[in-house]
């Protein structure tokens, strides 16, 4: 489809110097004759833009604590000996757990297996159960300090790319 331009060359006006000038309103004129040239109305795409975000995450070893070290955190070591119930609830939220998993039997046994898992630290079913199971507390301690230590560790990385269309 051809487009008519608005102003015809019969309507060039001539300025002060004499020179022509055409209608200052939506476009201007092309030296290539009588064409009009249209302005740009909108900007072309920028495409498509891909973020990636990437979490380096320390696994692998020993736990990072042991499981009598509890004065190298003072409030892990208070709220776990004074109220370990709460201890649990924190360290169910830090997992990524519903609030209400403490309240399950079994649930700190799983959680520190799932610690154990996530983090790719050595040790068996066994050893988790009888450290959960005849030292809660302390069990508990250890599972907060290796979440904090752990998760504070985190590297991100992120990078962008922007492909043009």
């Amino acid at each position: 489809m051809q487009q008519l331009p608005l102003l015809s060359s019969e309507h060039k006006r001539e300025d002060s110097g004499g020179r022509e000038t055409g209608g200052r309103g939506a476009g201007s004129w092309s030296p290539h004759g009588d064409r009009m040239e249209l302005p740009v109305i909108t900007q072309p795409g920028l495409g498509v833009t891909t973020t990636t975000v990437t979490t380096i995450t320390q696994t692998g070893g020993d736990w990072s604590t042991g499981l009598f070290e509890v004065c190298s955190d003072s409030s892990s070591c208070l709220v776990g000996t004074f109220v370990p119930c709460c201890l649990d609830l924190s360290l169910a939220h830090q997992f990524g757990e519903c609030l209400c998993l403490p309240l399950l039997p079994g649930s700190t046994f799983a959680m520190r297996v799932g610690i154990r898992e996530r983090f790719k630290i050595r040790g068996n079913v066994c050893e988790d159960w009888a450290t959960v199971c005849f030292c809660y507390p302390l069990a508990l301690c250890q599972m907060n300090r290796e979440m904090k230590r752990r998760l504070k560790s985190q590297i991100y990385s992120v990078s962008t790319a922007l492909e043009c269309s």
